[in-house]
């Protein structure tokens, strides 16, 4: 039995003013083991996303793609995210608010829109830099992309590349220093 025009239409109206993420919710990574301690799995929201540097600029259908393709997981302060010895292999991108990347003693501190909003992968690793750390500064959220994943949204045409430069500009400076 189908409700009466008049009451489906209200009730569609009433599903249309909710907040998307309640309707169409994000990926979960509900299921995945935290990649180390101080970390547990967390949704992406596509509006949200979309607001990040990295990906801004992106059209939904690509958002949409690296949701799909990726995880993301909410650090506490202190945690280590990566290191060269745990989670390098892995693209490590910084959506929402901060981290510090240690190498040789020194650190620096980034946001996500900063060159270092970025960490570990195939370019990374090309550097030959010294044992280095990833660890967040305050509550943060961080999107893991395993590499063949990042190739091929880099084959697709998703606008990472200047990011990516930057990204690789900052930690080439770095291992001269």
């Amino acid at each position: 039995m189908t409700a009466p025009a008049p009451a489906r239409r209200r009730w569609l109206m009433a599903l249309a003013a909710l907040p998307l993420g309640t309707v169409l919710p994000g990926c979960a990574s509900s299921g995945a083991t935290p990649p180390g301690p101080g970390m547990k799995a967390s949704v992406t929201y596509l509006h949200l996303l979309a607001k990040v540097p990295m990906f801004r600029g992106m059209s939904n259908e690509q958002l949409q793609w690296v949701i799909d393709h990726s995880r993301e997981w909410s650090v506490q302060p202190g945690a280590e995210v990566a290191s060269s010895q745990r989670g390098i292999d892995s693209f490590w991108t910084l959506l929402d608010g901060g981290w510090r990347v240690e190498v040789a003693g020194r650190h620096v501190d980034a946001g996500h829109a900063d060159p270092a909003k970025w960490y570990g992968g195939r370019a990374m690793q090309a550097l030959g830099l010294p044992p280095t750390r990833l660890v967040a500064t305050r509550p943060s959220y961080v999107m893991e992309i395993a590499q063949p994943e990042l190739d091929d949204m880099l084959r697709r045409g998703l606008p990472l590349a200047p990011h990516l430069q930057a990204g690789a500009d900052f930690y080439r400076t770095l291992a001269r220093s």
